[in-house]
């Protein structure tokens, strides 16, 4: 186990994604692309509920995250596209709605929705439900920048990718923006 304050995580213990070290799917330009995509399912675990009997906020985050990583591979992005291009997609703003708690054992369904996308950035929103009934747990919303990791700035995506995002573009523009996406956060007063 690290001692606190030891520089740099071991290997065996640094935070990583169910999906790391899965290869990325081959990209198929004629199958059909659902509206909204359900790439990812888990189940609330013990080290993700806290003293209040329910998943910590830190830990939608991560559950989110790990539907953006299933995301990533669904459009061809894995370890290999980062290690030999050295490009990835970084978060630059993330919006959360718990609208539910989530207590222990409960399956959970992620769908992601493509709202936006030029040649550089993403505008992504999740949407978390109960995976037995159906109900909305929390929604993520969330801009991803394309980036050229050795020069640490944008950098736009190859052709290819930009062909596959347009493609799940179209194929989400008919589901309307979601009711929490571009909402702002401050105390609502009467006049």
């Amino acid at each position: 186990m690290d001692k606190p304050n030891t520089p740099g995580p071991a290997a065996s213990s640094r935070l990583s994604t169910p999906l790391e070290g899965t290869p990325a799917t081959a990209w198929d330009a004629n199958a059909p692309i659902t509206a909204p995509l359900c790439l990812h399912q888990t189940t609330v675990r013990p080290e993700w509920v806290d003293y209040n009997g329910h998943m910590s906020e830190s830990c939608y985050l991560l559950v989110f995250g790990d539907s953006s990583d299933a995301f990533f591979r669904f459009i061809g992005i894995d370890e290999s596209y980062r290690d030999q291009g050295g490009h990835s997609f970084y978060t630059v703003e993330t919006h959360i709605h718990n609208i539910r708690e989530i207590s222990l054992g409960q399956p959970l369904r992620l769908s992601l929705q493509l709202l936006d996308v030029d040649a550089k950035r993403m505008h992504i929103f999740h949407a978390m439900h109960h995976a037995t009934t159906g109900e909305l747990l929390a929604t993520c919303e969330q801009m991803l920048v394309h980036v050229q990791m050795a020069q640490g700035r944008s950098a736009p995506m190859p052709a290819d990718l930009q062909q596959r995002l347009a493609a799940i573009h179209a194929a989400h523009a008919p589901l309307g923006r979601p009711p929490q996406a571009g909402a702002s956060i401050g105390i609502r007063r009467k006049p």
